[in-house]
């Protein structure tokens, strides 16, 4: 509910979708945010929106809790705090639309966050290994944006079965079966983590 350019974070996601085409957009939150829910009440009356109210452990446990809603076609998913540019996920929706991978995952060359995920890729910014420490072929890192299909969706279920912990290393079993996934790179990705990164939130939306 934290206010950026006088709309809250979750909003301006959620107008966000709707602009780029989004045919439902699924939400889940912890049951220790009754203002937000009340929030998304108010703006399901406007937008396609499907509420989850579950506490989970991590953003992998969120995504198996939002997984019922995105089987049966491709789906774009993202947690609350990454800050981006409009006109650049514009362009990654795009390429997403076209490509004929099993993943579309944005990244940046801009390190913001405190636990930086870096994505090893090729020549042809084809992810080969997400990776805790940067190696020789780490780029980049994950910019918190994914784009994928259904058959992720199983690799997931397999991931919540083997007691599998973390995003990360769900994005790990992916790479491991063999699922084809390319890098997306952003000029620049932010994580609001913290109360200081509100003032850079703001002066980063304001750049031209």
């Amino acid at each position: 509910m934290i206010e950026l350019q006088g709309v809250p974070i979750i909003e301006r996601l959620v107008r966000l979708f709707a602009r780029h085409g989004a045919d439902s957009i699924s939400i889940i939150i912890n049951r220790q945010q009754p203002e937000t829910l009340a929030h998304l009440m108010m703006l399901k009356e406007k937008f396609p929106i499907e509420i989850i109210v579950k506490d989970t452990p991590s953003s992998m446990h969120s995504m198996h809790a939002l997984s019922s809603s995105l089987k049966g076609d491709r789906f774009c998913l993202t947690t609350v705090d990454t800050l981006f540019h409009e006109s650049e996920f514009t362009a990654y929706i795009e390429a997403f639309e076209k490509c004929g991978c099993d993943g579309l995952m944005a990244v940046t060359d801009y390190i913001d966050d405190e636990k930086p995920l870096y994505i090893d890729t090729d020549s042809e910014l084809e992810i080969t290994a997400f990776c805790d420490k940067a190696t020789v072929n780490s780029r980049y890192i994950s910019g918190g944006i994914y784009g994928l299909t259904p058959r992720s969706l199983k690799i997931l279920d397999e991931c919540m079965e083997q007691g599998v912990e973390r995003m990360r290393n769900f994005q790990r079993k992916l790479v491991e079966r063999g699922m084809k996934l390319k890098a997306f790179p952003f000029s620049k990705i932010i994580d609001i983590d913290h109360a200081e990164d509100i003032a850079k939130a703001e002066e980063f939306l304001a750049e031209k």
